[in-house]
């Protein structure tokens, strides 16, 4: 009876001294190439990458190789190119009879598509404005420039352009006014380094539809001269405007004279008092803006 009871105490306990292995789950092992991942004390090296060639149409073409002949081509990165040599409407924006060329660093003014009527080239490295420029371009209504380098405009540039309706040259660095094509109803020459001796005598008096006249922060010593009855809108602020006369804004000889039409005059910024010259706004509707005292 002893014995079958030493021998069922062994059956029974043995697996509890001695059991079977628990399962163990599978470890996960993550390698970051070229760096040293430690995990403890235990320090794993990445593994190296052998370049082993891959046989193909009967050559051997390496891992790295074949591996660059499977890439996308659209994923690689081409910069963006500046060619001028391209055609217009590659380089611009060409839409409904309007071309966009800003901030393209061009240093003329491209070709144009002949049926253009409003031409936006601001902010760009333009210097010069040729004749040939729009020869054949009748069509433009609207011409922008602004923000660009322009020193000299070559007679003739705009003379053909008799739809020309709105002009800006504004933040450039003209120190002369081009002759101006006749239908203007904007003119903006903001910005520049005009002087009085740029403009000639009669620039605006055979305007006359030219309703805004902006001519602020350049270097005019006196206002135009023969300001068309057009005229709503007239900046001349901050210049180094120093006089006026009686037949700036007015007719000296005829006292019943109104400038029905003239809504603004900006002259503030100039070394000149206006109180001083109080004859000179009598046919205004409203004084200038400047200084007075």
């Amino acid at each position: 009876m002893e014995t079958l009871q030493a021998a069922f105490f062994l059956f029974v306990f043995v697996p509890l001294v001695n059991p079977a292995p628990p399962l163990q789950q599978e470890s996960l092992q993550f390698y970051d190439y070229d760096t040293d991942v430690s995990m403890g004390s235990l320090t794993q090296q990445d593994y190296e990458i052998q370049s082993k060639d891959i046989r193909k149409d009967g050559t051997n073409v390496s891992l790295d190789t074949s591996l660059s002949l499977q890439r996308d081509d659209s994923q690689l990165d081409v910069p963006p190119t500046k060619d001028t040599n391209l055609p217009t409407c590659l380089l611009c924006v060409c839409l409904s009879g309007s071309v966009y060329c800003e901030e393209i660093d061009i240093e003329a003014v491209p070709p144009l598509p002949k049926e253009t009527a409003y031409l936006y080239a601001r902010f760009n490295k333009i210097k010069r404005i040729a004749a040939s420029d729009f020869a054949d371009i009748t069509t433009l209504r609207r011409i922008d420039f602004s923000g660009n380098r322009i020193e000299e405009i070559e007679d003739g540039a705009f003379s053909k352009l008799l739809l020309l309706e709105e002009l800006s040259l504004a933040e450039n660095r003209l120190v002369k006014l081009p002759v101006l094509p006749p239908k203007l109803t904007t003119f903006n020459a903001n910005q520049n380094r005009i002087k009085s001796r740029g403009i000639k005598a009669n620039a605006f008096k055979k305007l006359t539809n030219l309703a805004y006249l902006y001519l602020g922060h350049n270097a005019l010593e006196s206002v135009p001269l023969n300001l068309p009855e057009s005229l709503r809108i007239l900046h001349l602020q901050y210049n180094n405007i120093t006089t006026i006369t009686d037949d700036t804004f007015c007719k000296s000889n005829n006292t019943r004279y109104i400038r029905t039409r003239m809504d603004e005059i900006r002259m503030e910024g100039n070394p000149i008092v206006l109180a001083k010259h109080v004859n000179a706004f009598s046919c205004l509707r409203m004084l200038p803006v400047g200084t007075y005292y």
